[in-house]
């Protein structure tokens, strides 16, 4: 039987022309094609491949190496001496955010790891430190732990005025609040000993600058204006104690620092509430601790204080004639002062002027204005140092008082009669 499948069954139809009937222009358009796709594979190995060699490298000191990035910590003895400030408050990781952005150490997570378990970052303060940029953290926590890098800290003592003093007798002048603060300025840089301020420039611009500026409370902005550019209108108002200033920053500026951090903390020990009983302002209370401060041993504080305000209010209109009142305008010291001194007509002499002198005489201390702020209780009108020891003796009756004087005559301390 035969077979008729060829002949029921379609022929085959032809899809493409057999490679060898290809026309040259078509064999050329495929020839660039296959070398097209062939490129592109290649260059997207090369892409991948390039992607994961940089995300290695960018993790690793080679990166960095490569393109000249900052090491993850420096070695060496570092590249020149720098200020730098830890502010209150301040953790590890803020000093060393702080040593980064001013170049001294390489990243802040190099020191927090040179910290670690270091006890003597314990021993890092608020304040000011000379360092070096470019320093090992490791090194950079050592100097910050090593107080004679410390800078711009120094100390008011009770009882100091702004402008030095010089004693009669032996010539020896004590440095007063502008000198410290002067002092406290200069720093060793590279060998190079650079001060900020001077004196002069401090007292300058006590005398100059706007109220604003210097941070006057509103509470003695009226007796520091009435005192027109006189230097000495801030007496008082920088608190005696320990501080820290930017060795960096202007007159102004310092003052402004000490005068609000000083106010703040009166005010925050009760100063505006005190003088009530009085009918003192706030300004008036701090004057009377000043003389508190440089009139009498801290023993006879309150007594002292009551004794003002008695004579502030005596119906004579007693003048207190304080020889401490004197000396202040003097700019020295000086045991018993002399007529002619005692009649010099100053904003500050009791002896020619009722009630108080137009601006604190000194930087009392808190004892001091504790005392003003609450005197102890006493009808006492005077008071005298008899001895060496400081005994004081207080009386209402001016004859009591007279005999009171003549022993602290004959024990050769007439500075304190009254």
């Amino acid at each position: 039987m035969p077979d008729d499948w060829g002949r029921d069954r379609p022929a085959p139809e032809a899809v493409g022309r057999p490679r060898r009937t290809m026309s040259r222009t078509e064999r050329a358009r495929a020839n660039r094609n296959r070398r097209r796709r062939r490129n592109l594979t290649v260059l997207s190995v090369l892409v991948l491949v390039a992607v994961i060699v940089g995300a290695g490298l960018l993790g690793s000191k080679v990166w960095h190496g490569l393109f000249g990035g900052t090491p993850s910590d420096y070695s060496g003895d570092g590249v020149k001496d720098v200020v730098v400030q830890v502010h209150t408050g301040d953790t590890t990781t803020a000093i060393g955010k702080t040593l980064q952005d001013g170049g001294v150490v390489a990243t802040s997570q190099a020191f927090v790891d040179a910290a670690a378990g270091n006890a003597s970052i314990s021993a890092i303060q608020p304040g000011f430190y000379k360092v070096r940029t470019e320093i090992p953290a490791a090194n950079a926590v050592t100097r910050l732990a090593d107080p004679q890098n410390r800078v711009g800290r120094f100390t008011i003592p009770e009882g100091r005025q702004l402008d030095d003093i010089a004693d009669v007798k032996s010539g020896a002048v004590t440095k007063g609040v502008f000198s410290l603060i002067a002092d406290a300025t200069c720093v060793d840089l590279d060998g190079d000993r650079t001060c900020g301020v001077t004196a002069g420039d401090l007292k300058n611009a006590a005398g100059a600058a706007d109220l604003a500026s210097l941070a006057i409370p509103a509470w003695a902005a009226d007796p520091v204006k009435a005192m027109g550019r006189d230097h000495r209108r801030i007496e008082g108002l920088i608190a005696p104690g320990t501080w820290n200033i930017d060795p960096s920053a202007p007159a102004t500026g310092i003052l402004s620092t000490l005068i609000g951090a000083s106010v703040a903390n009166y005010e925050q020990n009760g100063l505006l509430a005190a003088g009530n009983a009085e009918n003192l302002t706030p300004y008036q209370v701090l004057i009377v601790a000043s003389l508190v401060q440089r009139e009498s041993k801290p023993q006879d504080f309150a007594k002292v204080a009551r004794v003002i305000y008695n004579r502030l209010i005596a119906p004579d209109h007693r003048r207190l004639e304080f020889d401490s009142t004197v000396n202040y305008s003097l700019d020295r010291q000086e045991v018993a002062t002399t007529d002619a001194d005692r009649g010099r007509n100053t904003p500050w002499n009791t002896y020619v002027r009722e009630g108080l002198p137009a601006t604190p005489i000194c930087s009392p201390g808190q004892p001091a204005v504790a005392a003003a702020e609450d005197p102890e209780p006493g009808d006492w009108l005077y008071f005298v140092t008899v001895d060496m020891q400081g005994t004081t003796l207080f009386t209402r009756d001016y004859q009591q008082h007279l005999a009171n004087i003549e022993v602290a005559r004959r024990n050769g301390v007439l500075d304190s009669a009254r």
